[in-house]
């Protein structure tokens, strides 16, 4: 297992080295043939989907950000050469496989609705009041099966249309808004909104304040911190470079 694993980083190393260095095709061993937006490329086994449309020259100016699987830019729908089936994924972190049909998808029209977290309770009301919609769940599981970070979308609604606004802020709060959900939802619904609302019920009502947090939030409004803030502030740029190089760095 461990042999496999290695030869599976060597061949994606191999691959890599055509986006990051520029090395000579012929020097590449592996091929798979891709297709965007209805065109065929040949690009370089082991690349990510994102890496594959760059070698094959397209140059993101959207659809792309972190690069690391936690903004959820980079959502991709696709097919493989032979099935029916359409397919979701984060175009970082999915490896390029011979025979895909790819496109990118920029943005997700869905419903977002504009609310004051004050004037809301933490419970069913506030999807009654906000998004009344969710109640049009039809507990099919096409959103965590489209889910790139494998949340359980189904399960979470749920929650929402129980009022369990705790739970569903706990099973979502891995949720990266990619919309990948909301666009395969046959309900149209925006589950990635509504549990965005959640977890900011949550966080407003139910989750108490450590202990530690209320001191540090006394001794800032004390004025505890504002000379030595005053100070850096003032500070040239160049003492600043070397405060921070200086600074001492946790341990990991």
């Amino acid at each position: 297992m461990a042999e496999e694993k290695k030869n599976i980083m060597d061949e994606i190393a191999e691959a890599n080295k055509s986006v990051v260095t520029g090395i000579d095709e012929k020097d590449i061993k592996h091929w798979i043939q891709i297709s965007i937006m209805g065109r065929k490329y040949r690009v370089p086994a082991g690349l990510t989907i994102m890496q594959a449309m760059e070698f094959a020259g397209y140059r993101f100016i959207r659809s792309c950000g972190c690069r690391a699987g936690f903004c959820g830019a980079c959502t991709t729908v696709y097919r493989i050469e032979g099935d029916y089936r359409l397919k979701t994924a984060l175009a970082c972190q999915t490896r390029a496989e011979d025979g895909m049909y790819l496109v990118q998808i920029p943005f997700t029209p869905a419903q977002r609705a504009n609310y004051d977290i004050d004037q809301l309770s933490p419970g069913i009301e506030a999807f009654l009041k906000v998004y009344p919609e969710i109640l049009k769940c039809l507990g099919c599981n096409t959103c965590t099966k489209a889910c790139p970070q494998d949340i359980d979308v189904m399960e979470y609604i749920a929650c929402g249309k129980r009022g369990d606004i705790e739970r569903m802020a706990e099973i979502s709060f891995d949720c990266i808004q990619c919309g990948l959900c909301s666009i395969r939802c046959p309900a149209e619904l925006a589950q990635y909104n509504y549990a965005q609302l959640a977890r900011r019920l949550f966080g407003k009502y139910k989750l108490s304040i450590p202990e530690h947090l209320k001191k540090r939030l006394d001794e800032i409004k004390a004025g505890k911190f504002d000379a030595e803030l005053k100070n850096l502030m003032s500070m040239p740029v160049e003492e600043l470079r070397k405060l921070y190089t200086s600074r001492d760095i946790e341990k990991e």
